[in-house]
């Protein structure tokens, strides 16, 4: 019934080891020790687009140089405390890049593929924002 196992142990303290594909991720409640689970969430949500935007560009022969996803999020004050304001900054650098091209492939990233956005969208509000630089 269930596609995807995430197991994840308790090292110490207020840190814990998840294993992701063989991976393993440390999340801490202390920054100084690891990052979050809600920012790793965040994280998660880059990732996902990310992945999208990279494969629809290839497809539509759009190259760039250079590729960054920045998230900011607001999170709410009261307990449980979720981000309700997320926005998205995709930022690209290239040569004569297509920024309608850009702005498709995340579109469909938003609307279509991205199943991290489709799940934080259900409890917050996501904005994005395209920026192109010239190289």
């Amino acid at each position: 019934m269930y596609s995807v196992e995430i197991v994840t142990h308790w090292k110490k303290e207020d840190e814990f080891v998840a294993n992701v594909s063989g991976h393993d991720i440390l999340m801490s409640a202390n920054p100084d020790k690891g990052s979050s689970p809600k920012q790793m969430l965040l994280a998660g949500l880059a990732g996902c687009t990310g992945v999208d935007v990279v494969d629809m560009l290839k497809k539509m022969r759009v190259e760039f140089d250079a590729f960054s996803i920045t998230v900011n999020a607001h999170q709410t004050d009261e307990h449980p405390k979720i981000y309700d304001h997320i926005k998205i900054l995709y930022t690209f650098t290239g040569k004569n890049i297509d920024k309608s091209k850009i702005e498709k492939a995340v579109k469909l990233s938003k609307e279509k593929y991205c199943g991290v956005s489709a799940m934080l969208g259900k409890a917050s509000t996501i904005k994005f924002e395209i920026v192109v630089l010239e190289s």
